[in-house]
């Protein structure tokens, strides 16, 4: 028996592997992007809640260029929540400099928002 045939009907090639032939499958090379902390919690989302959608994008080879454009896409809706926010409620340098541990409470106060918000709007829709 061969090795390695080709079928024509389905464009697959065929290896032996014991007595029965076994499709040669790969996924498509994906690029290799980094993936932050917003990334990894949508992929967790996915796995967990959207079984299908997280097949189909890792089966197309898209599921980490999502990825990462996910983890872009919230941490830029975090910045600027977080530095809009601080203006809005007037947490400044200023404050920082007279009162240190109200300027935290403040700032972690609205940390807390801003993540609330890019998880709602991004990460787990």
């Amino acid at each position: 028996m061969k090795k390695r045939i080709y079928d024509e009907k389905n464009g697959l090639w065929y290896e032996l592997q014991g007595d029965y032939y076994i499709p040669c499958l790969a996924l498509p090379e994906g690029e290799d992007k980094p993936i932050g902390i917003w990334g990894q919690r949508h992929k967790r989302y996915l796995k967990e809640h959207r079984k299908a959608t997280y097949a189909a994008l890792l089966s197309d080879g898209k599921l980490i260029t999502h990825l990462a454009e996910i983890d872009e896409q919230a941490e830029e809706m975090f910045s600027r929540l977080v530095k809009d926010l601080a203006e809005k409620e007037n947490v400044t340098e200023k404050l920082k400099a007279e009162n240190q541990m109200l300027w935290i409470q403040r700032m972690n106060n609205i940390r807390n928002r801003a993540t609330e918000i890019a998880n709602a709007e991004l990460i787990f829709a």
